[in-house]
C-alpha cells in the first residue's frame, strides 16, 4: 500500500489517481472487472437481469438445475464487479511476487480461482438459505403475513454486524495485504490457490452482511451495486476505512428502522 500511496501522491485528478491504483494489476484482472460491469449494465438495460434474480428463480417452486447454474453465473459477475476491486492491493502484490516465480501465470489463475471459489460457495449458501426462507414463508401463515419484515431485518443484521469483533478482525487482514503476503505466500499453483482461498475467507468474513443486503434488496440494482462496491473498497483499502465502519452501521440501522416502520404501516393499512 505504501508504494501505491507514493505513486499516487503527485497525481492530479481522478483519472491519474485511478490509474495509480490499478498499476501493477494484471491486465486480465482489470479486463474481468470491466467486463463484469459491462455485463451488469447490459443485463439491466435489456431486462435479462430480472430473469436471473433469485426471487424470480424461486417464484415457481424448487429451481431447476439450469436456473441454479444461471444464478451462479450471474453471481460470478457480481463477485468480479464488486469484490475484485476491493482486493486489488493483494492481487497486485501477488502478481509481483509470482512474476518472479516459475509458472507465475498459473499461480495467479489458481489464486483468483481460490478466491472465486470461496465467494461462489457463499453465493450457493445464500441461495440455499433463500430457498429455505421461501419454503418457510409458503408453509407458515404467520411468516406469510409478516413477509414485509424480511428486508428490513436483513438490513438491520448488516448494520449490527458492523460493530462486531469479527468484522474488525477480518477487515484488519484485508487492510494489511503486505503482512498477509509475508505470512501466507507460497510459490506454485497450490500456494496460489491456498492464498486466494484464505484471502477469500477473510473477504467473505468482512463483507458477507453487505452482500446479503445486495442479495435481499435487489441483486440487479446497478446503483446499489455501485454504492456497496465503493463502500467495501473504502472499508478494505483506505486508511479512513476504519472510521467508516461504525458510520455505515448506524446508517444501515436507521435505514432498517425506516423500512420496517414503513412496511409495517403499509401492511396494516392494506
Amino acid at each position: 500500500m505504501s508504494g501505491l500511496a507514493s505513486a499516487a501522491t503527485p497525481a492530479r485528478g481522478p483519472a491519474a489517481l485511478a490509474a495509480a491504483r490499478v498499476r501493477g494489476v494484471p491486465l486480465p484482472v482489470v479486463a474481468a472487472i470491466a467486463a463484469a460491469w459491462a455485463a451488469a449494465i447490459a443485463a439491466e438495460a435489456t431486462g435479462a437481469s430480472a430473469v436471473l434474480h433469485h426471487d424470480q428463480v424461486l417464484s415457481h417452486g424448487p429451481p431447476s438445475a439450469w436456473a441454479i447454474v444461471g444464478f451462479l453465473a450471474a453471481w460470478q459477475v457480481m463477485v468480479a464487479a464488486m469484490m475484485l476491486p476491493s482486493s486489488l492491493p493483494l492481487v497486485r502484490m501477488f502478481a509481483a511476487a509470482s512474476a518472479r516465480a516459475p509458472a507465475g501465470g498459473r499461480a495467479m489463475a489458481a489464486f483468483l480461482g481460490g478466491y472465486t471459489l470461496v465467494w461462489t460457495a457463499f453465493g450457493a449458501v445464500a441461495f440455499a438459505g433463500d430457498l429455505a426462507l421461501h419454503t418457510a414463508v409458503n408453509a407458515s401463515s404467520f411468516l406469510s403475513d409478516h413477509e414485509w419484515a424480511i428486508a428490513g431485518s436483513v438490513i438491520a443484521l448488516a448494520g449490527l454486524f458492523q460493530f462486531t469483533p469479527l468484522k474488525d478482525a477480518c477487515l484488519d487482514k484485508c487492510r494489511h495485504p503486505a503482512s498477509f503476503m509475508v505470512r501466507h505466500y507460497r510459490r506454485g499453483t497450490r500456494g496460489g490457490f491456498a492464498l486466494g482461498s484464505r484471502h477469500g475467507l477473510f473477504c467473505v468474513g468482512c463483507c458477507w452482511a453487505l452482500m446479503l443486503v445486495m442479495f435481499a434488496l435487489g441483486a440487479t440494482s446497478l446503483i446499489l451495486m455501485a454504492l456497496l462496491t465503493a463502500l467495501m473498497v473504502h472499508e478494505k483499502t483506505r486508511p479512513a476505512g476504519r472510521r467508516a465502519v461504525p458510520v455505515t452501521g448506524v446508517t444501515l440501522l436507521a435505514v432498517a428502522s425506516v423500512v420496517l416502520a414503513y412496511s409495517a404501516y403499509a401492511a396494516s393499512a392494506g
